[in-house]
């Protein structure tokens, strides 16, 4: 399950690149929405929304840092480990998904294509930060888990 979910990074990262590439064009472009811009904001809340149902198994049935942190919340906040992976990962996951959630409807109710594009570039750019500051990248001190 964790290497699903350490595989699904990648999805998230490339397909989140994609929607912020594709908005950040639109606006700087003034191009029109074209289906390719959908499908990107597509594609990206589809890999979040499937990270999400696999981080949810892991942090409730699978990882042993989730339910040591779960079972004392006290020591939980003072190890930075254990306070990333019960608190901040999740926290920050959450509200980063959220923002994809609320940037594709409010994408499909602009009414021109350069709001449609400003609000991927919005949501989907500010999503794809909270997400890059969320992985527990190799080179982080004490959180690197590897790149797979």
């Amino acid at each position: 399950m964790l290497h699903l979910h350490s595989f699904l990074r990648w999805a998230i990262v490339l397909a989140g690149l994609w929607a912020v590439i594709r908005s950040l064009k639109g606006v700087t472009g003034k191009t029109p929405f074209t289906p390719a811009d959908k499908k990107a904001g597509l594609f990206f809340m589809i890999a979040c929304d499937l990270q999400l149902l696999v981080g949810l198994i892991l942090y409730f049935f699978v990882s042993p840092l989730s339910k040591a942190g779960l079972a004392d919340m006290g020591a939980a906040m003072k190890d930075p480990v254990l306070r990333f992976f019960t608190v901040e990962h999740e926290i920050l996951a959450i509200v980063a998904i959220a923002l994809v959630h609320i940037g594709k409807s409010k994408i499909k109710k602009a009414a021109t294509d350069a709001q449609k594009h400003k609000l991927g570039l919005i949501f989907f750019g500010l999503a794809f930060i909270l997400i890059l500051a969320l992985i527990p990248w190799p080179f982080r001190e004490a959180l690197g888990k590897g790149w797979f």
